[in-house]
């Protein structure tokens, strides 16, 4: 089964023993200057587990379709079995006809609490809240999912969105930071009701042409590929007409602002100045970047 095949099959259930991620989890304690502890051993140990053993889906992956991705945990303070501190989450997939691995998200939740026993096991119910450590990973792994799908096929990640959307209505029963309007603007709440929204739907447009129709032909246009990966750009900004410094903009250019600024400084030249003109109004951040564009 191919993976443009796979986007194609809805979750229904945990019953195929299908991994679906190749995700290196880390668990960094050097801010709480007590590194030495077995438990940040443990806790990594445990999530590197249960993230890419647990069957998150029904889709019988191939070890060389699953999406590679990193949870990045720095804890930066605990007392007893109470921890503190932030989850930095990354994903990448594959550019069809070459070795390239392209990124497509980079998200760095600073709310982010949980409570934790040495050895206790992880287990993910769709149903129930369990605890907020197992709410967050889980609701990070079905938002990579979804994004994964996005890039393969149109609005292909609905499913997986709104498997993270039923795990922040049930994660709100822990009162953890993150899962409620109120938190915020880059909480996982408005992260997923952004991916979600009928508003955003060119957030995910972009996300498909960009990769499916631009990156995924360059292999055997590559001036063809650059020339829609930039349309796929510069048709953001009617989002960004609407929805100014929205948050799945800078999750967008988080991700891909280095690979952008490399796809349009070398290879086929071709036009760029409605480009930069469009990015430099919806990332300025990365105004150093856009500078560098040259073909």
């Amino acid at each position: 089964m191919n993976k443009f095949v796979l986007i194609l099959v809805l979750f229904v259930g945990l019953s195929v023993s299908a991994q679906e991620l190749n995700c290196e989890v880390v668990v960094n304690a050097e801010q709480t200057g007590r590194t030495n502890l077995s438990v940040f051993k443990t806790l990594q140990q445990s999530l590197s587990e249960f993230v890419n053993k647990t069957n998150w889906t029904s889709v019988d992956y191939r070890s060389n379709e699953r999406i590679n991705c990193s949870i990045f945990i720095n804890i930066t303070s605990f007392e007893n079995e109470s921890f503190s501190g932030s989850i930095q989450v990354q994903s990448s997939r594959p550019v069809f006809g070459s070795s390239f691995v392209s990124p497509v998200f980079n998200f760095n939740d600073e709310q982010f609490n949980f409570t934790y026993r040495e050895f206790e096991p992880l287990n993910y119910s769709e149903n129930s809240y369990s605890n907020n450590l197992v709410s967050v990973i889980s609701f990070y792994v079905y938002t990579i999912l979804g994004l994964d799908a996005d890039t393969f096929k149109q609005e292909g990640g609905t499913a997986f969105y709104e498997a993270a959307n039923r795990i922040v209505n049930t994660a709100q029963q822990g009162n953890s930071v993150g899962w409620k309007a109120a938190d915020g603007m880059r909480s996982r709440y408005m992260l997923n009701q952004n991916l979600l929204s009928n508003a955003f739907v060119e957030y995910r447009t972009a996300l498909y042409k960009y990769h499916r129709l631009g990156l995924d032909i360059m292999h055997k246009d590559a001036k063809t590929g650059k020339q829609l990966i930039a349309t796929s750009l510069v048709g953001l900004n009617k989002l960004n007409d609407t929805r100014p410094n929205s948050l799945l903009m800078r999750v967008f250019f988080d991700a891909k602002a280095q690979e952008i600024e490399q796809i349009f400084s070398a290879g086929p030249s071709v036009r760029v100045t409605e480009l930069t003109d469009a990015l430099n109004r919806m990332a300025p951040l990365y105004a150093e970047n856009w500078r560098k564009i040259q073909f």
